[in-house]
């Protein structure tokens, strides 16, 4: 047996097909003729565009838009002047197209993958599929069709580019296992949207098995066994039946509110990081947008987006929702996440530094700029604005002054906007979460980050192999606090939401329920898997199994005793 992520759920058993990638090896050698190396760079970046403009095209008619965007964003990053205009400055100070590449894409990995963020460690596996794309059309290397293998394969790879994923017939895939990635690296998106059992970040799997090795792929739990005994077998065919009967179950719950079994409603919202996310969570049932990741329009940018680009965007996003809620959180930045051209100073402890709405508060022209276009927005929607990583009672006030000031200049200018705008806490560190029976009489709602929350609380670096047994939200201290912060919000009158991981944590969604969570915000996939989750456990029954897990004195106890009352 072999661990690894469990990246997209199922069941998948069949034959193994190991993709073995060419080397991709040249000569770094100084160049004389600039002009040429320069074209035949230019020449390879335009194949590049057509060939990858032509598969984001066939994964959009074969799988879906929002699975195309993938590929279209690696159109977006080599349109953009800066990344090819450092290559072309390398290769005119004599270096070979090669070496500009391999440099200029380097220095860009070496920035995102610091990052604590799974979505901005993703940009570094972009740019690292750019570079691959591109040495190989330098160097005429061919890529490897994937298209032919035999009906009831798995895939065994280091990694599967978007390239290589999009040539994947699924009719013939039976699973995918990979060396490196997590669940939200391309390898994991492209397989959930196909529907395909994914375990990803299998240490040297690629070395382990071979071609026509028979394997099990559990990609609901992480696991793969290569070779199994018949015992094994047997029982994962049985599985594999009842994962199709359950996700056939599924569909019954399309368009049907989310309650509990004995009647209590609760909002089930979804997670966004782009206005065309919204479109996905619509398509997959979401009751809302819990979370916009608003960095996310900085981060795609080369300049600070204006007020009307950030209003568009926002506009998009709360117009596809039809009147839903659409919480808009401002922009989090620092810690894990750099934007350069904000030209944010070098600290020893980002993560306890200058980010966040303190980095916002402390650059308030650009913050009013932000505020202006999210309430300009309201008059087309639901809109809310929620404050990232607030620590004091000070903070929210000066949000809300702000907020105010800007109402005061919209009324006087006729400006369209929603009157009654509401202003709320995201509560992700130990100060607010001491204080949330404070904040909670002045914020209009709170919604829980359990990600942060849980690394401020176990004092983890989530990145540091060597801690990150402590991260997780299982833990009694972390339990305790997220049942403070919703008795405090329910107290005060106001709504309490979730937006991390836990949300949508089939074993947390019972304490929830008996914490009294009124909005649990997911990714959009699991709208209808936490649905149906929450519509098995009754209020009873969830106060009956948090009493016992919250008398536990260790993360262990409490694992094994909701792991025995999953209702899955």
């Amino acid at each position: 047996m072999h661990k690894g992520i469990a990246a997209s759920r199922g069941i998948g058993i069949g034959s193994i097909c190991v993709i073995v990638e060419h080397e991709l090896t040249y000569d770094a050698k100084k160049i004389e003729d600039v002009e040429s190396e320069t074209k035949r760079f230019q020449d390879a970046v335009e194949e590049f565009k057509k060939e990858t403009a032509e598969m984001a095209e066939d994964i959009r008619k074969r799988i879906g838009p929002k699975e195309a965007e993938i590929l279209e964003g690696h159109l977006v990053m080599m349109s953009d002047p800066t990344m090819a205009g450092e290559m072309e400055k390398m290769i005119a100070a004599g270096q070979c197209a090669e070496s500009a590449v391999s440099a200029v894409c380097d220095m860009f990995i070496g920035m995102f993958s610091k990052m604590d963020d799974d979505m901005m460690r993703q940009r570094a596996s972009d740019i690292s599929d750019i570079k691959t794309s591109l040495l190989k059309l330098l160097l005429g290397i061919k890529d490897i069709d994937i298209s032919k293998v035999a009906p009831g394969t798995i895939l065994v790879a280091k990694d599967l580019t978007p390239s290589m994923t999009s040539q994947i017939n699924k009719d013939n895939v039976a699973g995918i296992i990979t060396e490196v990635g997590g669940k939200t690296s391309h390898s994991a998106i492209l397989a959930r949207a196909l529907e395909i059992p994914a375990v990803l970040s299998v240490p040297d799997i690629t070395t382990l098995v071979e071609d026509k090795n028979t394997a099990i792929v559990d990609g609901t739990e992480g696991i793969v066994y290569i070779n199994p005994d018949g015992d094994v077998l047997s029982q994962y065919i049985r599985k594999r039946e009842e994962f199709i009967k359950k996700q056939s179950e599924l569909k019954s719950f399309v368009g049907v509110p989310t309650k509990t079994s004995d009647g209590d409603s609760v909002e089930l919202f979804c997670n966004i990081g782009t206005p065309k996310d919204a479109k996905k969570a619509i398509e997959c049932d979401g009751e809302g947008i819990g979370l916009f990741r608003s960095e996310f329009l900085f981060m795609d940018n080369t300049h600070m987006p204006t007020e009307d680009e950030q209003f568009n965007a926002y506009k998009e996003a709360a117009v596809t929702m039809g009147g839903k809620p659409v919480i808009i959180r401002t922009l989090d930045i620092g810690g894990d996440k750099d934007i350069p051209y904000l030209g944010m100073k070098k600290e020893e402890n980002p993560f306890l530094g200058y980010r966040a709405v303190r980095y916002c508060l402390g650059n308030k022209d650009s913050y009013v700029i932000q505020l202006r276009a999210i309430m300009r927005a309201s008059a087309f929607g639901k809109i809310k604005i929620m404050i990232p990583l607030v620590t004091c009672l000070e903070e929210l006030r000066a949000v809300k002054e702000l907020v105010n000031e800007i109402k005061k200049d919209f009324d006087a200018n006729g400006i369209d906007y929603d009157k009654n705008i509401e202003v709320g806490c995201m509560i992700e560190t130990p100060s607010a979460s001491l204080i949330a029976d404070i904040l909670a009489k002045e914020a209009d709602f709170f919604s829980i980050g359990t990600n942060d929350l849980t690394q401020y609380t176990m004092s983890v670096d989530r990145g540091n192999a060597d801690v990150a047994y402590l991260y997780s939200t299982y833990q009694p201290s972390v339990l305790r606090s997220i049942k403070h912060i919703i008795e405090s919000g329910r107290n005060a009158g106001i709504p309490v939401g979730m937006c991390g991981e836990a949300a949508a944590d089939p074993l947390m969604i019972p304490l929830l329920i008996s914490f009294g969570l009124t909005e649990f915000s997911v990714n959009p996939v699991l709208v209808l898997t936490a649905r149906c989750i929450i519509s098995k456990w009754s209020k009873s029954e969830a106060d009956s199994l948090t009493e016992k897990v919250m008398a536990m004195a260790t993360e262990s106890e409490v694992v094994k005793a909701l792991k025995e009352a999953a209702k899955e």
